[in-house]
């Protein structure tokens, strides 16, 4: 067997199951897992998310100095740590998530660092710092952040049932005890500190019963005395994703129809990628209430990451909705990334990674290049330049120059690439604008050269192989000369209306089509001949093979001549259309 470890499902097919469906029963334990509706309630309501529009950004928090730092198996050295602040400040976020100051030596340095350094943080960035519910911790975090104009405390707790039994070993009643206990100590420590504001977490909200989660969050609005002016920020996290998207809306909906205080609440989320669907938990909770969502560049997190902040933004950005964050140098911010983080960002990344503008298909490629025409014509109607008009390429939601890509990488050529993808990486680094008929013939030259290895063929390979199948297809050693009406080729000598005709004479050939253009800078002429070469009766004959030939000079004369020559040559050759190596 070629997977022994793998066993294809071979019970019974569902006697309900329709004729076209004829996956079977497997082996699997999925008897083992509990559906989401018998681990929590959520409250039947009517909703309102699903009729709702995103139109603005809400408060992005990002936490990858401290939750996504948890997560890595080597945590950033100060020096990493404040090369990722900046580069947050430079992106523009307002609201940054420092670290856990009480938790290790390191993040509490930092945390002194930013209070102590004059300019560290601007005036309107509030610095978040995390603590847990107890009082030691919550001391030392104060130390920290001792000096700083705005800063966040966030104190959380484990509120879920699961978490309750197992790891806290209490009962709702004593634990709220516990974090109201907390929240008190943190009221007096920020007594009279008015850039001293309180944020609280019960962790694994999704998986805690709402009723207990408005409980404590409504008694924590009051203890803080949440106002306008200074607002409580309630944090949902889905710190384990156990539903699908609509579920987490719903319970997002239900605190924010019911939290008191609201308009002194701002409504967070911070969803985790347990299921693959962290990013849309982030959109839908936004639809349901959200105001502020915390998440990490490209998602970095314990086990499957958190909700990558950057998809999000671009996702705005994508339906016109401004994100208010700057990504337009997305490689400089993925490559800050990779070096705080240590880790790779994967080529598939949404939005970042090195292939997502890159279209290998030959479809997709054809509809690509079509779009970029069509833009440009659109543009030009308009009197607008391409970069600022309205943005429609087919498989490309997002324009590549907006993320300071070039689009250089967009079409690239492997075996199971098309003529429109081929002609455009020609077009764009060598100026060629090859007639449709070539575009279908040279892609099969094109396959012939990749089908074995099924490798991708760069740019300078492509036009290496058009090159050798065409430009040097005459072989250096033909001579030939011509006058107004005449052509002599290796000595045979032919006439015409012009001296291409006359040279399609000498070599007996009949054109059928005859283009030209200037290629790249101006300063070549290329040509390209369809030809009927031999047959019966020699030019203007039948019969015979249809070849392409294409000729690149300085000379728009000499590019004519060897564009013919070209095509004789690969008919010689047995180079016909119709397949490479068929006559």
């Amino acid at each position: 067997m070629a997977f022994p470890t793998l066993h294809a499902p071979a019970g019974p097919v569902p006697a309900d199951a329709p004729a076209w469906n004829p996956q079977r029963g497997g082996a699997m334990p999925s008897h083992r897992y509990r559906p989401v509706h018998e681990r929590v309630h959520v409250p039947a309501l009517l909703r309102r998310w699903p009729g709702r529009r995103i139109e603005r950004a809400p408060l992005w928090v990002p936490v990858d100095l401290r939750d996504g730092n948890q997560a890595l198996a080597e945590p950033m050295d100060p020096a990493r740590k404040q090369r990722m602040f900046d580069l947050f400040l430079a992106m523009g976020f307002k609201e940054i998530e420092v670290g856990y100051p009480s938790a290790s030596r390191t993040d509490f340095d930092f945390v002194r660092q930013l209070a102590t350094t004059p300019g560290a943080v601007p005036e309107d960035v509030t610095v978040v710092v995390f603590t847990a519910a107890r009082a030691d911790l919550i001391d030392r975090t104060f130390e920290a952040v001792e000096g700083l104009s705005n800063v966040v405390v966030h104190l959380y707790t484990a509120t879920a049932p699961l978490w309750r039994d197992v790891v806290l070993g209490k009962e709702r009643a004593e634990l709220r005890a516990l974090i109201t206990a907390a929240a008190h100590r943190m009221a007096r420590l920020g007594e009279g500190r008015d850039g001293v504001r309180f944020q609280f977490s019960p962790e694994v909200f999704n998986l805690t019963e709402p009723d207990y989660v408005l409980e404590v969050c409504n008694g924590l609005s009051e203890l803080w005395d949440a106002s306008p002016d200074r607002p409580v920020i309630h944090n949902l996290p889905a710190t384990v994703e156990v539903a699908t998207p609509n579920v987490y809306a719903d319970q997002i909906e239900y605190m924010d129809r019911y939290l008191e205080r609201r308009d002194s609440v701002i409504l967070s989320v911070h969803p985790h990628n347990d299921r693959g669907t962290g990013v849309a938990c982030a959109e839908l909770a936004v639809l349901a209430g959200a105001q502020r969502v915390e998440g990490c560049l490209f998602g970095n997190g314990e086990r499957t990451g958190n909700v990558d902040l950057v998809t999000l933004a671009l996702n705005l950005h994508t339906q016109g909705v401004d994100p208010m964050l700057d990504l337009s140098d997305i490689d400089e911010i993925r490559r800050t990334v990779e070096h705080c983080n240590r880790l790779p960002v994967h080529e598939r990344h949404p939005y970042v990674g090195d292939l997502v503008h890159t279209a290998f298909s030959g479809t997709h490629q054809d509809a690509i290049k079509k779009g970029f025409a069509h833009h440009a014509e659109v543009a030009a109607e308009s009197g607008l330049p391409e970069r600022e008009a309205p943005w429609s390429v087919p498989y490309l939601p997002i324009d590549p120059a907006d993320l300071g890509r070039d689009y250089e990488a967009v079409i690239r050529v492997n075996s199971q690439s098309g003529k429109g993808g081929i002609a455009y990486l020609l077009q764009t680094a060598e100026g060629l604008e090859l007639p449709r008929r070539l575009q279908i013939e040279f892609a099969r030259v094109v396959q012939e050269a990749t089908d074995g290895s099924g490798r991708e063929v760069t740019g300078e390979e492509l036009y290496g192989l058009f090159r050798a199948e065409y430009l040097d297809a005459a072989p250096s050693d033909w001579a030939w000369t011509v006058g107004d009406d005449w052509a002599e080729v290796n000595g045979r000598r032919g006439t015409g209306v012009g001296p291409v005709d006359a040279v399609a004479d000498a070599v007996g050939a009949e054109i059928l089509s005859f283009s030209e253009h200037k290629a790249g800078s101006g300063r070549d002429a290329v040509a390209y001949v369809e030809a009927r070469v031999g047959g019966s009766g020699g030019s203007g004959g039948s019969g015979g093979a249809v070849v392409w030939g294409v000729g690149r000079d300085a000379s728009v004369l000499t590019a004519g001549v060897r564009a013919v020559l070209s095509a004789a040559a690969r008919a010689a050759a047995g180079r016909a259309a119709g397949g490479a190596g068929k006559a």
